[in-house]
């Protein structure tokens, strides 16, 4: 069963116990998981003295899938807890400063 999370009204998103919704943390988990798996499995491919060729593709493909959970991960940041505060007003700065911040790790 699939639960579906709405963003807080601009009224809930300023009181102190709102939280931004991030629909996407359960994917990036499942990604992460499996790029955790995939990471041991390649551990055990070096012990077993595997083609030099074959790890580094392997290492090469759990790299690509943690790069591109963590670009879903800041554009869902972007999405749910910098673009809503820039529409507010008052803490622009403080809000281009984090953005500025977190796009150094795309």
């Amino acid at each position: 069963m699939t639960t579906v999370e709405t963003a807080p009204t601009p009224d809930d998103a300023t009181t102190p116990q709102a939280k931004p919704v991030h629909t996407t943390h359960g994917d990036i988990i499942k990604r992460l998981r499996r790029a955790e798996g995939h990471l041991r499995k390649i551990s055990a491919m070096i012990e077993e003295e595997r083609p030099c060729v074959d790890v580094a593709q392997q290492l090469a493909a759990v790299e690509a899938a943690v790069r591109q959970a963590k670009q879903v991960f800041i554009r869902d940041h972007i999405d749910h807890c910098l673009d809503g505060v820039v529409r507010e007003g008052p803490e622009t700065k403080a809000v281009l400063a984090e953005f500025k911040e977190i796009s150094r790790y795309l």
